[in-house]
């Protein structure tokens, strides 16, 4: 009956066969302990050990700087020593360039000769040559309209300064209905002072505060300058322009149309001109800055 079953039973069979590991004592013969064992349950439990063991291994490899002693392994820092190292040597390599070229025209100066680079000749940055078109004053590129209008935007509202110093501070009764949004909550701690010019006022509201448009309007700045740092402007009705100086951030792009309210920035500290954070904010009617306190509370 047994030599009749297929081997895949006789297989099982085996494996699930009881066996009996006894210890004892080597001089009494007396039982220590005994295990009841099969050989499923060695291969089981030798595979788990081995599955635990390769395991260990592995993350000990993987996540310790053990990594760096293999054979062969290189770490990030030598990496990164031979990153600095290649820099180093390019910038050695341009500064030798520069030097040779201009012992070389310094030699040719002095022996009554022309220098090797003339304004006119392509640059020479190692094996490629860059051919430059000549300046033609006719030809405007985009990039270049798109400048000259970013800075022409950016000081029109004071083209009127000089022409009505005795309007500065002046309320007008054409603006005066206007239902300005308040930029931002806060206290005022610079007042509007054209003979000191200051032509805005300085609020200092709490870090990561919301700066709002005042009025609806059109983008037409949206820059950095070193002295005010993140500067946004919004051109509204009537010749009306309002700015927002020293922002952290700009969350609005030239050319965007806002509404009242609307979120175009974050108070910030950028620039040289300021000593924390807070929001410089100016009005400007006509090429004349306003006072914002006369049309605008702030607390």
């Amino acid at each position: 009956m047994e030599e009749h079953k297929n081997p895949l039973q006789r297989v099982i069979k085996k494996l699930a066969n009881k066996y009996r590991l006894v210890i004892m004592n080597d001089e009494t013969f007396e039982e220590v302990s005994s295990f009841r064992l099969s050989r499923l349950n060695v291969y089981i439990l030798l595979s788990t050990v081995m599955v635990i063991v390769v395991s260990f291994i592995t993350s000990a490899i993987v996540f310790t700087p053990l990594k760096e002693y293999i054979p062969g392994y290189e770490s990030s820092s030598n990496r990164r020593e031979l990153i600095n190292l290649r820099i180093k040597t390019d910038s050695m390599e341009m500064a030798v360039k520069a030097h040779d070229l201009y012992v070389a025209n310094l030699e040719n100066i002095i022996n009554n000769g022309e220098p090797i680079v003339k304004i006119d000749t392509p640059m020479i940055d190692g094996d490629n040559v860059h051919q430059f078109d000549s300046i033609d004053l006719k030809k405007i590129s985009p990039v270049e309209l798109k400048l000259r209008e970013s800075v022409e935007n950016e000081s029109s509202f004071m083209l009127n300064l000089d022409l009505a110093k005795d309007q500065i501070g002046k309320k007008f009764s054409s603006i005066a209905e206007f239902h300005f949004f308040q930029p931002v909550k806060g206290f005022i701690t610079s007042q509007f002072s054209p003979r000191e010019e200051h032509y805005g006022v300085d609020i200092v509201a709490p870090e990561n505060e919301a700066i709002k448009a005042t009025l609806d309007g059109v983008v037409v700045l949206s820059s950095w300058t070193t002295e005010t740092g993140y500067v946004i402007a919004v051109q509204h009705s009537n010749n009306l322009i309002s700015l927002y100086k020293h922002n952290s951030v700009l969350l609005k792009k030239e050319g965007a149309y806002v509404k009242a309210g609307d979120v175009i920035a974050v108070i910030g500290n950028s620039g040289e001109q300021t000593s924390g954070a807070h929001l410089h904010f100016e009005l400007w009617y006509k090429g004349v800055p306003l006072n914002p306190q006369d049309y605008i509370l702030f607390n």
